[in-house]
């Protein structure tokens, strides 16, 4: 997918043009367009970076190798400041009502157009194990798209969501507020499956 983690990339799936916030810093405009595609293939990159070490660090406890665990971690740790870094120098950390409808038009994109598309190519290639994570996937992105929705409803109505624990299952990724199912809707796992979120 050419230019997936460029600017272009950025501001169509989050329907907004980020050289425009106010905070940005001056760039010569030359070399804006540049840098702006540069900041978001860091960001991109570091934000990987830290999902995957954080993979990395589990495997080294399940193995029993704590210290080189805490190692994967502290780098994730790292890699997650610089993401915010290039994130904020985008102009892409805004007011919560602005970070909502980026969240709605980002997850909007991956379950309507992103996710369709990785599933058909999966589907025609056979490849089940892709084809049941994209699935799994798009369904729970739909799913936080509604949540953002009504989120951004109550700050537009001048309130905070109601207080409520919120779950998240450890194989899909599904994600409900109040109490956990006794079965994931989305990938059928048991209830003990899901984590509430802190």
């Amino acid at each position: 997918m050419p230019g997936f983690f460029g600017y272009a990339w950025w501001q169509e799936a989050h329907g907004q043009d980020l050289m425009r916030n106010k905070e940005k810093p001056q760039i010569e405009e030359d070399n804006s367009m540049a840098t702006m595609d540069n900041l978001a293939a860091a960001f991109a990159g570091e934000s990987q970076a830290n999902r995957k070490y954080l993979a990395f660090a589990k495997k080294a406890e399940d193995e029993g190798y704590p210290q080189i665990a805490k190692l994967f971690r502290a780098a994730a740790a790292a890699e997650t400041i610089h993401a915010h870094a290039h994130l904020r120098v985008m102009g892409g950390v805004k007011g919560t009502a602005d970070n909502l409808r980026a969240a709605i038009a980002g997850e909007g994109h991956e379950f309507q157009v992103m996710y369709p598309e990785f599933v058909a190519e999966a589907e025609k290639e056979g490849h089940n194990a892709a084809l049941a994570s994209f699935k799994n996937a798009m369904a729970v992105e739909e799913i936080h798209h509604g949540m953002y929705g009504g989120a951004l409803a109550a700050i537009e109505g001048g309130r905070d969501l109601q207080t409520a624990a919120i779950y998240v299952c450890n194989v899909c990724g599904n994600t409900v507020v109040g109490s956990a199912p006794d079965r994931c809707p989305v990938c059928g796992v048991p209830k003990e499956r899901f984590f509430e979120v802190e």
